[in-house]
């Protein structure tokens, strides 16, 4: 993929980035080189490399699944300016 001055200038109007033209090849050029490295990895074999979700080996701890409302409602509520029936109690703003 190779990006144009026209398209680097409609990104960053989209992102609400003011880019001088005389800035926009400049980009251009650097976004593109961004994008072959991006492209690159593509070409990695990862056929036979599972996936993770850390750079560490480690295990995640399971527990069992349970429902509960936490029981700190009263904690919770305490912080609170007024509370009714373990509800947060705030002024009315609509008349």
């Amino acid at each position: 993929m190779s990006l144009d001055k026209a398209t680097v200038a409609k990104v960053a109007n989209l992102a609400r980035i003011r880019v001088e033209e005389k800035d926009l090849e400049p980009l251009a050029a650097e976004l593109n080189s961004i994008l072959g490295w991006v492209e690159q990895l593509g070409e990695v074999d990862t056929e036979n490399t599972a996936p993770m979700t850390s750079v560490a080996d480690m295990q995640l701890r399971w527990r069992t699944d349970e429902i509960s409302d936490g029981g700190y409602q009263e904690d919770i509520v305490a912080n609170a300016p007024g509370h009714e029936d373990g509800f947060f109690a705030v002024p009315k703003v609509i008349e």
